[in-house]
């Protein structure tokens, strides 16, 4: 089993920048860990993704904009979330799986979520 404890989420104005973090406990760490996120009355889209050993992929939606990092000594993933617009309001989720994937069906584990609101 693993936990995911997401934290860093608030509000911000367009243009401005957060940093998610999640903190991941329990069996292992080696998983791949993505994030996702979710706005109201839409469904649970991709964001970003990371490799036990540093590999990532982006959804075009945040690519070159946010970074996705991860510690591992730490046991702990990061998004960092530039140039922030309006329609990156969501509530965002960590998850892990095994292997990078972006449909959010075929992650095992996911956190609660932390809130992300961007006014314009």
């Amino acid at each position: 089993q693993v936990q995911l404890v997401e934290s860093g989420g608030g509000l911000v104005q367009a243009g401005g920048s957060l940093r998610l973090s999640c903190a991941a406990s329990g069996r292992t760490f080696t998983y791949v860990m993505g994030w996702f996120r979710q706005a109201p009355g839409k469904e649970r889209e991709f964001a970003a993704a990371i490799s036990w050993g540093g590999t990532t992929y982006y959804a075009d939606s945040v690519k070159g904009r946010f970074t996705i990092s991860r510690d591992n000594a730490k046991k702990t993933v990061y998004l960092q979330m530039n140039s922030l617009k309006s329609e990156d309001t969501a509530v965002y989720y960590c998850a892990a799986d095994t292997r990078i994937r972006t449909n959010p069906a075929d992650y095992d584990y996911w956190g609660q979520g932390t809130q992300v609101t961007v006014s314009s």
